[in-house]
């Protein structure tokens, strides 16, 4: 079975940031990710990962207001210099907390007829992300997210991302795979996977609908846990679901599958 990672973004909230880490261990995870570290301290990470026996594998460059509903950083051309100022910081963070891959969110374009331009703009930072940490040993990985919960975002589908990866063409550009969003577009993660794992830096998953943990909605985890298990994919594969009660209460997928 794959080797899981917990999301303390949306995993273990019924505690703060700080705690999750011991709360995640306890649970029995031996890694986890963060979605946007910066409001911790990076040293006080460091030390906590040291504390519990965790591997941090995986965190993102600063988004800005992506996640309030505005456009992001990425892909926005006026915003370049911002995203040079976020990539420093993302790179301050790595540097000390060696994970395995810096995601780069692509962003949203709420103008269509900007569109070709927010994704040139996107490529052009994703080229500076990966020359930055490519000298640290890390992964730099950008993720599609659907266009149904996030609208106007530029890459919704797996085809979208192998085309950037394709036109981009550098062996330090990974996919990173969210198996909801993915379902939520009505694509086939199986397969994907099973066909693409050399291109995949990192996977993530929750159920769909409802983005709730494994049992909650109608995707086939055995199968696509399989898949991965089959493909040669050698990441992790992060749990970065909504929790429907207390995260303890929600594991029993992991209870089932983990091999631990």
């Amino acid at each position: 079975m794959p080797r899981f990672s917990a999301n303390l973004s949306m995993l273990f909230t019924e505690v703060d940031l700080i705690d999750r880490f011991e709360a995640a261990r306890a649970a029995g995870f031996k890694a986890a990710e963060i979605q946007f570290p910066y409001d911790l301290d990076v040293e006080t990470i460091r030390r906590k990962l040291v504390e519990q026996d965790l591997r941090l594998v995986l965190f993102n460059v600063p988004a800005d207001d992506l996640l309030l509903g505005g456009e992001g950083l990425a892909c926005v051309p006026e915003k370049q210099g911002m995203f040079r100022e976020a990539l420093a910081l993302a790179v301050d963070y790595a540097k000390v907390l060696r994970p395995d891959a810096v995601n780069v969110l692509p962003g949203r374009c709420l103008d269509s007829a900007r569109q070709t331009e927010y994704l040139s703009t996107f490529k052009q930072n994703l080229g500076l992300a990966a020359d930055a940490f490519s000298p640290l040993g890390i992964k730099t990985v950008f993720e599609a997210i659907n266009s149904l919960d996030m609208p106007g975002f530029i890459v919704d589908t797996g085809a979208k991302m192998l085309a950037v990866q394709d036109e981009l063409q550098r062996s330090d550009i990974f996919l990173q795979y969210d198996i909801y969003h993915m379902l939520r577009m009505s694509e086939k993660p199986a397969e994907f996977i099973l066909r693409h794992a050399r291109r995949i830096g990192h996977i993530q998953f929750a159920d769909c609908p409802g983005r709730g943990q494994p049992g909650t909605g109608t995707a086939d985890w055995a199968a696509l846990f399989s898949a991965i298990d089959q493909s040669g994919y050698d990441g992790w594969t992060g749990a970065e679901y909504k929790p429907s009660g207390a995260t303890s209460t929600t594991l029993g997928w992991f209870n089932h599958y983990d091999n631990r």
